[in-house]
């Protein structure tokens, strides 16, 4: 699987306090969003999951290849069957995760898994991030903009409520296509802004530069 700019942008994105202790990546594809949590932060113990096989097989090897080796381990298991049998809490989790929820399905099983709903339904992931997440602990997401508000309605069903959300456009011109949100135990005001990537085609923002410039070679 390619390395895709939305998992990018999350990791690019998401607050690292030294607070953090323990940190699991849900749905880790090939691992790059656990391996750039691995890259920004000096935290101890960063898993991942990851249920295809394949995927599963490339993270292993990534995370063997880094730096970080011996910080990274990833399970080879789905959420729904991890989050009911480990005990142990994380003080951040962070997801990309699948997201199309039409009915269209290629003949690519393992494409499917990765970006189809049904494969991790939201209801799903929020409950086992309520059951993973410590008191303080916060959960990041990234998501089309229309599931925004479902999102939000189905996180406050398990008790977790948006500490900020960062709102993605692809050019000053285009419709807001992303929305990157950050859940927490607590309920307060959170915070609101929006990220343009490109000014024109292949002419990116400051802004956008800024965040990602450590993750592209060519920035």
């Amino acid at each position: 699987m390619k390395i895709g700019t939305d998992g990018v942008l999350l990791g690019s994105w998401v607050p690292i306090s030294n607070e953090i202790n323990s940190i699991l990546d849900i749905g880790a594809g090939t691992g790059v969003i656990a391996l750039m949590m691995a890259q920004r932060s000096y935290v101890e113990t960063i898993d991942a999951i990851e249920i295809d096989d394949d995927a599963y097989e490339q993270a292993v090897e990534n995370f063997e290849a880094s730096d970080w080796g011996d910080r990274l381990f990833c399970y080879h298991a789905s959420f729904q069957e991890f989050f009911q049998e480990i005990d142990d809490e994380y003080d951040l989790l962070i997801s990309n995760p699948p997201f199309y929820t039409d009915d269209y399905k290629t003949t690519n099983v393992s494409r499917d898994t990765a970006r189809f709903e049904d494969a991790l339904p939201f209801q799903h992931l929020f409950i086992g991030v309520s059951h993973l997440l410590s008191e303080n602990g916060k959960f990041a997401i990234i998501l089309p903009y229309k599931e925004e508000d479902n999102a939000i309605d189905i996180a406050k069903s398990v008790g977790l409520y948006p500490r900020k959300i960062t709102r993605v456009k692809g050019n000053t011109s285009s419709e807001i296509k992303r929305s990157m949100m950050l859940f927490g135990f607590d309920k307060l005001d959170f915070e609101s802004e929006e990220l343009i990537i490109e000014k024109t085609r292949h002419e990116y923002t400051k802004e956008y530069i800024e965040l990602t410039r450590d993750f592209y070679l060519k920035m």
